[in-house]
């Protein structure tokens, strides 16, 4: 077993610069815009924020004193605390994905962070090392990785701790050698980047930014009364509102092109014959890994807008802890602007063991007609409180029905579109369901991945001689898939499908 080791010095550095950028708001707030203030409550407010900026610098220095961590060859020892001590042990095959992230912090050090992330619960479910050198990542990365293959080979020969990184040359030779090893499946053009702009829509981004920074600003400097007579003249002058309104389109085209450079400039899928890997991020890089057998699923979603461009978003499903469900979200998808086709094609490069099936079956058309008349909620709770309120629109009166009317309008196209949209397979190994309106939703899974399913029926589906089925996935947080009102049939041989799991299991 290594001996217990403080995380890096610049980790201080590090939560003290976050600590700064958390602060900038309070610090313009109290002793800029507020500096002549003698206000009692911008007195105190300044003595309080003092105070607790030097808690927090103290807290920073004290974790970074008594934290500490050491590998053995089985597990990572987590310690924390003087007084009230702690200690957390995480098995390395516990460990789901590896995520990277080198933010202009890192990059300036030339250092990454580093989070090894499980699939347990808690707060504490993941290893992570805010500031570490890419040499001593790459090491515990690479061992944690040889510890867990020599496991599934059931070897039980003992593999020495990694030593700390004191050379930085030699491990990025080890680190190139080992891309040179990994196949590049797709990196993104500039075509894809210029249609990947359009497609998120981001170049409106920048109207929010605007307003938000107008906003933020009137209180401050008065713009409303300044901007008064600007306004005027602008308004009644026809060719510097086209000139306006030419340049703005222009600026926000542009805007929102930079912000998808920025962040799928570089975007990279690669793998090698154990692991997949996604790197994103140009100024900010995130380089998320995950091992093949550790994939749970496959989700291929499509937008409305997609369906129109023939585009698709590959998302890998799996057990491992992220810090949020939205930066797991953008870390696992494999590219959220791939072609149809190509996005299919990948799926079996990266996943020999996935299987896409492109004939699926439909539903019967009775389900349409238990769809159709099956209650809406929203609606009739919009209905009562329209009926109850009878809100004016445009000076029309008694217009409530009318907005009732178009409301279920809406409902049922959307519960026709989805009945249009929704598919199922089943074979041997695999399960793939499809449904959603204007979005659709393509789930994939083996049947080994697949940790429970569930087959219900209603009275109306009884009837019509229908039934829903479902399955459930390990994911942070648990992933259901489920298709309504498909056969009776299908239903009991989906039952017996998932029976046949026996043979394929094998338990950790």
């Amino acid at each position: 077993m290594m001996e217990a080791r403080r995380y890096h010095p610049l980790s201080i550095l590090f939560h003290l610069w976050k600590l700064a950028k958390n602060c900038i708001f309070f610090v313009i707030y109290l002793f800029v815009i507020k500096a002549g203030s003698d206000s009692s409550f911008i007195v105190y407010g300044r003595y309080i924020f003092g105070l607790a900026v030097g808690i927090s610098i103290c807290s920073i220095i004290f974790k970074w004193l008594t934290n500490k961590y050491v590998l053995d060859d089985r597990s990572f020892h987590l310690y924390k605390g003087v007084f009230n001590r702690s200690e957390q042990t995480i098995p390395f095959s516990k460990i789901q994905n590896v995520n990277r992230h080198i933010s202009v912090f890192h990059r300036f050090f030339k250092m990454t962070s580093v989070s090894f992330e499980t699939g347990m619960k808690g707060e504490d479910a993941a290893v992570k090392f805010d500031v570490i050198s890419q040499a001593e990542a790459d090491r515990i990365e690479a061992y944690v990785a040889r510890i867990n293959e020599a496991e599934a080979d059931g070897s039980e020969e003992p593999t020495a701790p990694p030593k700390h990184a004191e050379n930085e040359a030699s491990p990025a030779i080890e680190s190139e050698s080992t891309a040179q090893e990994r196949t590049i499946h797709f990196t993104p053009t500039k075509r894809d980047i210029i249609k990947a702009s359009f497609t998120s829509l981001s170049f409106l981004v920048l109207i929010p930014v605007i307003l938000s920074f107008y906003d933020k600003a009137k209180d401050i400097f008065n713009l409303e009364e300044k901007a008064g007579g600007i306004l005027q003249n602008i308004l009644s002058s026809k060719w510097l509102i086209a000139v306006i309104i030419i340049a703005f389109i222009t600026v926000s085209v542009v805007f929102g092109m930079v912000r998808t450079f920025l962040k799928y400039g570089k975007y990279e899928i690669s793998s090698d014959p154990e692991r997949i890997y996604i790197t994103k991020g140009v100024v900010e890089e995130t380089v998320f890994s995950i091992s093949k057998d550790r994939v749970q699923a496959i989700e291929i979603e499509q937008s409305m807008l997609k369906r129109w461009l023939g585009l698709a978003e590959v998302k890998l499903i799996s057990a491992g802890s992220s810090e949020s469900n939205k930066s797991m979200h953008e870390i696992n998808s494999l590219y959220p602007f791939l072609p149809v086709k190509r996005a299919y094609e990948m799926v079996s490069e990266i996943l020999p063991s996935y299987q896409v099936t492109h004939g699926m079956n439909r539903l019967p058309q009775k389900a349409l007609w238990l769809r159709l008349l099956r209650p809406s909620w929203l609606w009739i709770i919009v209905t009562a409180g329209l009926f109850y309120f009878k809100p004016t629109v445009l000076k029309m009166k008694e217009v409530w029905w009318m907005l009732s009317v178009a409301l279920l309008i809406l409902v049922l196209v959307a519960r026709v579109l989805d009945f249009l949209n929704t598919r199922y397979a089943l074979n041997k190994h695999f399960i793939q369901m499809q449904k959603g309106s204007l979005t659709t939703t393509l789930f994939i899974s083996k049947r080994d991945k697949i940790i429970e399913v569930k087959v219900t029926q209603s009275k109306l589906q009884k009837l019509l001689g229908l039934a829903s089925i479902g399955t459930i996935n390990r994911a942070k947080p648990v992933h259901h898939a489920d298709v309504k009102d498909v056969p009776r049939e299908l239903a009991g041989a989906f039952y017996r499908w998932y029976i046949g799991r026996r043979s394929e299991v094998i338990a950790e």
